[in-house]
């Protein structure tokens, strides 16, 4: 909220100047779907007679997201000249293997964790109870941690599959390196991101054409270089396993599902239970349609609630589809998914190079509705935010695509 209200200034500063604002057809039409799914919302808390207002005010959350993304992307063009898909690419990457140096440090450190949990408030209570105690950044914990690390491992993904030449060398031990940091403490934090760490992987075997076994140069260096790297890292990982007891538990943790596979011969997660339990439907069509207009816990925002409860989610259930419906039926899911999918197209047609970047995002926005409800449109909001000209300068500039033909 902060940053978008300096945002605001930024924009204002810029409009006096007599310059571009940065927003523009795109921006309103995507305002009009937020506000859709506002008057959705509203019709269906209206209807229903309860006090949980979660999304009728989406239209202000996506345009304190907007702002603040404004502002970011105008700090980027202060320190480099523009802004581009690529260089914020890079910036995401940084914040997020930040998040994961932080929560190791935080978690083998009391006075750290004490400095971070004096100053910032991230629920630290309950992350730290016996029966939870989970691994925490700043700013980065449980599912919203993990759907973010999830796309940030697929835009890494991206930028390795673009790799032009293997003069790029130094570029593609970061990338990697980033890619094993997020992967590993990523999932440690929130086991979400193995969403983002298999996505990747099917994108990096389908972009770089692996299963042809005919690769460009560029291609063949990354791939070697990633055996190299998994060379180093596995034995550091089994080293630490073995004798550190706490690393023991959290890998254990983040990697439960192909610990099982390799052990029992099956994938199983002790989350997989409760979440099966949590695919429940609606019984009556009036939900179907309009929904019950609750999404959050009812006993922290209706003191009036007596309908039966059940866990810690309106009808005991954290999937992301199913929380839409029962909050605002079918009409409130598709208001939401339009949402998503209109910024999904906003950035395919504004940057046809990098289409892929935003079809992985999409991608992984509707996978991880299958889990939890958290959405990318925060995501989403920073690429808007650049314009197609910068971009195409910063490309020929520095990072020029390849389009000659692949010698034979």
């Amino acid at each position: 909220m902060m940053l978008a209200a300096v945002g605001l200034c930024v924009y204002l500063i810029r409009l006096a100047k007599g310059q571009s604002g940065g927003f523009n057809r795109d921006t309103f039409l995507l305002s009009v779907y937020a506000a859709v799914f506002s008057l959705v919302s509203f019709a269906a808390v209206t209807y229903n007679g309860t006090p949980d207002y979660a999304f009728v005010y989406y239209i202000v959350s996506m345009w304190v997201w907007i702002g603040a993304a404004y502002f970011v992307i105008n700090c980027m063009r202060a320190v480099h000249g523009l802004a581009s898909v690529r260089l914020l690419i890079y910036y995401l990457a940084a914040v997020c293997v930040f998040q994961c140096i932080m929560a190791l440090w935080i978690d083998s450190s009391e006075s750290v964790k004490r400095l971070v949990d004096t100053y910032i408030e991230q629920g630290q209570n309950f992350l730290n109870q016996r029966n939870v105690e989970r691994l925490y950044g700043i700013g980065a914990s449980l599912d919203v941690a993990g759907s973010r690390f999830s796309a940030v491992l697929a835009l890494l993904a991206f930028l390795l599959v673009h790799l032009e030449s293997n003069h790029e060398k130094t570029r593609l031990f970061l990338y990697l390196s980033a890619f094993v940091v997020i992967a590993v403490v990523g999932n440690i934090i929130a086991r979400t991101t193995t969403v983002g760490l298999v996505v990747g992987i099917l994108y990096l075997v389908y972009g770089t054409r692996l299963y042809t076994l005919h690769l460009r140069a560029a291609h063949k260096h990354l791939w070697i270089t990633m055996g190299l790297l998994l060379l180093v890292a596995i034995p550091l990982l089994s080293y630490l396993y073995t004798n550190d007891p706490v690393f023991h538990k959290h890998l254990r943790f983040g990697f439960e599902g192909f610990f099982s596979l390799v052990e029992e011969g099956e994938w199983t997660v002790s989350s997989n239970e409760r979440l099966q339990t949590m695919y429940v439907f609606p019984e009556s069509l009036k939900t179907w349609i309009i929904g019950d207009g609750y999404f959050s816990n009812p006993r922290n925002v209706d003191p009036y609630f007596t309908g039966r409860y059940i866990g810690g989610y309106y009808m005991g259930t954290d999937v992301g589809y199913l929380r839409f419906i029962f909050y605002a039926g079918v009409l409130g899911l598709a208001a939401m998914t339009s949402v998503i999918c209109k910024a999904f197209q906003i950035g395919w047609k504004r940057f046809p190079k990098q289409r892929e970047v935003f079809l992985l995002l999409l991608l992984l926005n509707l996978i991880i509705w299958l889990k939890v409800s958290t959405e990318l449109f925060v995501v989403f909001a920073l690429f808007l935010m650049i314009d197609k000209e910068e971009d195409d300068v910063y490309e020929q500039r520095v990072h020029p695509y390849e389009n000659q033909e692949i010698p034979k």
